[in-house]
């Protein structure tokens, strides 16, 4: 019995997202197209990812050991609702709400005697990619150009998988219908199951002659670039997503989407914290005394002279409206006031020096007036 997890390398609790990572980089590692690639170590990677990939086959696959229709049960009848070995009957009914384990049913005896679910070549899988931008890029907007590899359409065959000018032909293995009957032997008894069929891939057809460059499945692995444009006050770790920009499909099927993980570099200066920024100045003792505006930096760039209030209590934060970041969505960085944040300043009072007799003298004469 193979086992689909040691082949991807991963462990049996591993997530669908550890599980499509691991299939990646292994598929490009032994794609045949590839120097040093492995065509029978690449068809082995697909094999174990189809079953883990899938919720159901998964399940199966960790009960019976096997993924294929009918594993493990012998000698059954299944007639969409109740299952009989050898005379005895079972009926799920009766059993209440099973869940999931009514849908692992169905597919394990998907075929037996009856036909299955019909399979075409697969479609393309979503793909997600990062994408680092500065607080400045993030405030007014940017485009990107991206740049990855993944399966794109062959551009020989346009996508279809076969010789420009040939055709296709009906598939041979299964005379065109897409799908075979096996008739198969178990401890329990035999039954008869259908199956799609491992040549055409369920399409009853197969290209007369397969193109050269991507072998008959239509794609290819290459660089793609795509532009994504990343609207004012996007904020960290949010998703944008291109649709049919993903991984091309088998055979002209629809491609996957492409989804971009925005990352904001921390930055030197500001703290974001939603839409507004925090900012931290240092602040002279005297400049408060003698009610000076104090000069703090904008993250458009420039600078911005801001008051202290009478009475404000230093350990707070200065609040200046309008002069944070776009709340996301903005079209422009001119919109209205309700779709800017604030900047919060955050003031450390610098002591002075420790002063000498004149000074004190004055100190001690302004102490007076306070």
């Amino acid at each position: 019995m193979k086992d689909y997890y040691q082949i991807l390398g991963v462990a049996k609790t591993a997530s669908e997202e550890d599980i499509k990572k691991a299939y990646r980089k292994l598929a490009h590692q032994h794609h045949p197209d590839k120097a040093g690639g492995d065509e029978k170590k690449f068809k082995e990677i697909n094999e174990a990812y189809q079953v883990l990939s899938d919720r159901t086959k998964r399940a199966q696959y960790d009960r019976f050991g096997t993924a294929e229709p009918g594993a493990g049960f012998g000698g059954a009848q299944w007639n969409g609702a109740n299952v009989n070995w050898g005379g005895m009957g079972f009926d799920p009914s009766q059993f209440g709400d099973m869940g999931d384990f009514g849908d692992i049913f169905e597919t394990i005896f998907e075929g037996m005697g009856g036909v299955p679910r019909k399979k075409t070549y697969e479609k393309g899988s979503d793909l997600e990619v990062r994408e680092e931008i500065t607080l400045e890029e993030a405030f007014r907007g940017v485009v990107k150009t991206l740049r990855f590899r993944t399966f794109t359409a062959c551009a020989k065959c346009g996508g279809k998988g076969a010789e420009p000018g040939s055709t296709f032909e009906k598939c041979a293995a299964c005379d065109g219908q897409g799908q075979v009957r096996e008739q198969r032997r178990t401890f329990f008894g035999s039954f008869s199951q259908v199956r799609v069929c491992a040549k055409c891939h369920g399409s009853g057809e197969v290209p007369q002659k397969p193109c050269t460059v991507c072998r008959g499945a239509g794609r290819i692995e290459a660089d793609r670039e795509a532009k994504i444009e990343i609207l004012p006050g996007i904020e960290d770790g949010q998703l944008i997503k291109l649709q049919g920009m993903g991984e091309a499909g088998e055979r002209g099927t629809s491609a996957g989407d492409l989804y971009i993980r925005v990352r904001v570099k921390p930055h030197a200066t500001f703290e974001r914290r939603g839409a507004d920024l925090v900012v931290t100045r240092e602040l002279p003792l005297v400049d408060v005394m003698l009610g000076r505006t104090i000069s703090v930096p904008s993250v458009s760039g420039g600078t911005l002279q801001v008051e202290i209030p009478p009475h404000f209590n230093l350990k707070d934060l200065l609040r200046v409206p309008r002069e944070g970041m776009p709340r996301f969505g903005s079209s422009h960085i001119g919109a209205p006031a309700s779709h800017r944040g604030d900047l919060l300043v955050n003031f450390i009072v610098k002591a002075p020096k420790r002063p000498g007799a004149k000074a004190k003298k004055l100190l001690e004469e302004l102490e007076k007036e306070l």
